[in-house]
């Protein structure tokens, strides 16, 4: 494995699972997904997370979209399999079966539900990340699970565990980026995962971002960041503002519906989503739509 700060810099994108009009993966859409990040420089591809509808997919079909993921990758971009659920044994199984399937590090998402405490938290990931070799990435999103990690339990896991290196922080609040990093050291990495706090994310000391934009806006979230890193701040700061509105508008309804309504624009796919999830509603789409035509207005100018 490369070294902890190199690894993670730059843009992850948190693969949305594209289904057909009958409800099955649709993997020729998949592909050409995949295809469309490698080539616009994305650095990783998260599939079967959040945005992936893990929560939907049978056992079988995560692990068959995992496999997939890094055949189709063919080494052209780090590979971490969202396996992390509120199930411990549940969890190391999966993250086995990826890490067999050739992942290179895994997501690990704060259980769910049933909301454990701290220490709970410690023995759940620690379980994991003793069950592997691979890379563990912490996944803090309270919005989500109701439960957020301690700056002082990411210190403690990193501490007693090598290979749990970094921690994608969801919780919308830039000060943790600073507490994380005063807690664990520069070696962990933390990463962004709100869209819109990229840039401020990166001014604290992020390494990078796992996107759920960079499904539909690739090439300009991979500029975002290299213009932040080539020390450009006047460009990072004019696509930031060009970006963040249509990073919100990603999130007016449960995710991953928005970013499958803009690609379903541009054929890459159906919006098709699972049940509990519903496709964008009409006053959604209308919001979409009056964002998606202020991106393309204004790109000339920025891009």
């Amino acid at each position: 494995m490369t070294n902890a700060t190199t690894r993670f810099d730059g843009v992850f994108t948190a693969l949305v699972t594209p289904f057909t009009a009958a409800g099955s993966i649709d993997w020729s859409a998949l592909d050409a997904l995949i295809d469309r990040q490698i080539t616009a420089g994305i650095k990783g591809l998260v599939p079967v997370g959040t945005t992936g509808e893990a929560a939907t997919l049978s056992p079988e079909e995560a692990l068959a979209i995992i496999a997939h993921t890094v055949k189709r990758a063919d080494g052209a971009a780090y590979v971490m399999a969202g396996t992390g659920s509120n199930e411990t044994e549940k969890s190391i199984t999966a993250t086995r079966r990826a890490a067999e399937a050739g992942v290179d590090g895994v997501l690990l998402i704060t259980p769910y539900y049933n909301k454990p405490s701290q220490e709970g938290l410690i023995a759940h990931f620690s379980a994991i990340a003793a069950a592997t070799s691979a890379d563990v990435m912490l996944y803090s999103v309270p919005g989500r699970t109701g439960v957020a990690i301690a700056p002082e339990t990411a210190a403690r896991l990193a501490h007693d565990h090598a290979n749990i290196v970094a921690i994608k922080e969801a919780g919308g609040e830039v000060a943790r980026v600073s507490a994380l990093r005063a807690a664990c050291g520069d070696g962990f990495v933390v990463h962004c995962g709100d869209d819109g706090l990229a840039l401020p994310f990166y001014a604290l000391g992020a390494r990078g971002l796992t996107s759920v934009l960079s499904n539909f806006a690739p090439a300009e979230a991979v500029a975002l960041y290299k213009a932040w890193a080539e020390g450009d701040r006047l460009r990072a700061l004019a696509l930031h503002e060009w970006l963040a509105p249509l990073a919100a508008a990603m999130f007016i309804e449960s995710s991953p519906s928005p970013v499958k309504r803009a690609l379903a624009g541009i054929g890459a796919m159906t919006d098709r989503v699972r049940l509990p999830l519903v496709c964008l509603s009409a006053s959604g789409h209308q919001v979409l739509a009056q964002e998606l035509t202020r991106f393309e207005d204004r790109r000339a100018g920025v891009m």
